[in-house]
């Protein structure tokens, strides 16, 4: 009975051209609709008037604690995402649900961890960029306490939208997603505006929006997953399952984790070069535009992790071998769509935050588009790693796909950066440390890529897969 259940999944079954599209296209929205509640936020503020330029550093300044937040939510779906599938293609009811279970209870652990930095650390976290702007630095912990301290939206749907994707129904999880980042753009303009709330009216649209997505997705969990037992009991933590989830998770957490280290980093050197406020100011902008891009990356590369992750259980070398082929050639194909509308729409994307803060506000479009063109020449590179990435999470891999990020977000990106910021022209030359961080990253992960399926998939050819 467990065989013919496993062989009805559509993960074991289904052709893996269409299946990573059909189960991708949903994640890559999903994840793409991550960003908009960074980018909306940041349009609308720094579309504020005398007030937006200072709203767009004050952004800046609390991203790396909203990376984070993304960071240790998404780690610890995709520990719970590969643990969920590996229980569900060997038939493991029992473990699926302790899975889920403590995939709940340390999201509520998570939580209580940003609430304390709300309270306590945000001031003195955006103080430590903002160079003693105290109009900067109020405006950031507003903003980034409301985040904190209301972070159980965002931390919490991490862990339900792992729930509907472990099981297919990732065609729910970007239903929720799309709702809440719709009320977000509601809510921004309607707090920011109409009742002048500035700043903290952007943080108040962001949390309400992902509370409601979490709302969705916990309905659509406990009313339609009937794959995973959603008894209470199993919230009761497991150090074996946690140690499990966090196996993969851990490396998942710190790989995400070391995109706020690199914009933390980016902005301490970006403050220490001439025309400091605006090279931060654009690159703050820049990276949000560019999470389009990454998150679409990650959605795919969370696509690779979840079948591979089942095929792998289930010792099927034939659909191991497809996946990770249709996996990359699929990344690299919306890397280049991507790559052809960043260059096309750059000035109208950049355009969007220079609607109505002056001059300084034009500077910084114009910087913006530079940065837009140039470093979206990296992005079928990045999208490669990323890919890559995925396939060494599925197999069990925790070491080498952080040696990926490190070398994608920190080793290569901030010491080539800071040699550009001593230039005199650094606002035309310091985003080509992007792209050769993503070139250099791309050649070591595919010696990294040979290497594990010479050690993983070839060892399968003299066995038999299993079916049924």
């Amino acid at each position: 009975m467990e065989s013919q259940e496993r062989s009805a999944n559509r993960i074991a079954v289904q052709p893996l051209k269409r299946l990573i599209w059909q189960l991708g296209l949903p994640m890559v929205v999903s994840m793409i609709l991550q960003a908009v509640y960074n980018i909306v936020d940041t349009v609308f503020v720094i579309n504020m008037g005398e007030d937006g330029v200072a709203g767009n550093l004050a952004l800046t300044y609390v991203f790396p604690i909203q990376l984070l937040m993304i960071a240790v939510g998404v780690g610890t779906g995709i520990g719970i995402n590969a643990l969920l599938a590996k229980n569900l293609g060997e038939g493991d009811a029992e473990g699926a649900a302790r899975t889920a279970g403590n995939g709940i209870f340390l999201a509520v652990c998570l939580y209580a961890a940003f609430l304390l930095f709300g309270f306590f650390g945000a001031e003195w976290f955006v103080r430590l960029q903002a160079n003693g702007n105290e109009q900067v630095i109020e405006m950031g912990t507003v903003y980034l306490r409301i985040c904190c301290v209301f972070s159980f939206g965002s931390i919490g749907y991490a862990v339900y939208e792992r729930f509907l994707q472990s099981t297919g129904k990732t065609a729910y999880s970007t239903a929720a997603q799309i709702t809440g980042a719709l009320l977000n753009i509601v809510l921004d303009y309607v707090f920011i505006y109409p009742c002048g709330r500035g700043i903290a009216g952007a943080a108040w649209a962001t949390v309400i929006g992902q509370i409601a997505s979490l709302g969705i997705a916990m309905a659509l969990h406990y009313g339609l997953n009937r794959e995973i037992d959603g008894s209470p009991r199993y919230i009761r933590p497991r150090g074996g399952v946690m140690l499990q989830i966090y196996r993969i998770g851990a490396s998942a957490a710190i790989m995400q984790a070391l995109l706020s280290v690199m914009m933390f980093g980016m902005n301490l050197i970006l403050g220490l070069a001439q025309n400091a406020e605006v090279l931060t100011g654009s690159f703050g902008i820049y990276y949000k535009i560019m999470q389009f891009a990454l998150f679409a990356f990650f959605g795919l590369s969370n696509t690779i992790i979840t079948v591979l992750s089942f095929n792998y259980a289930m010792q099927d070398r034939s659909r191991v071998r497809q996946t990770i082929f249709w996996g990359i050639v699929d990344s690299l194909v919306v890397a280049v769509v991507i790559t052809v509308l960043f260059e096309i729409f750059a000035s109208p994307l950049a355009a969007l935050f220079a609607m109505a803060s002056g001059e300084a506000g034009e500077e910084i479009k114009s910087v913006v588009v530079t940065a837009v063109r140039i470093a979206a020449i990296g992005y079928v590179f990045m999208a490669f790693s990323v890919a890559v990435q995925g396939v060494l999470q599925a197999f069990r891999y925790a070491v080498r796909p952080l040696v990926i990020s490190l070398l994608r977000l920190v080793v290569v990106v901030l010491p080539v950066a800071w040699l550009f910021t001593l230039s005199a022209n650094a606002v035309d030359t310091v985003w080509w440390s992007l792209v050769i961080a993503e070139v250099v990253t791309a050649a070591v992960s595919a010696g990294i890529l040979v290497d594990v399926y010479r050690r993983k998939v070839r060892p399968m050819e003299g066995s038999p897969a299993p079916r049924g």
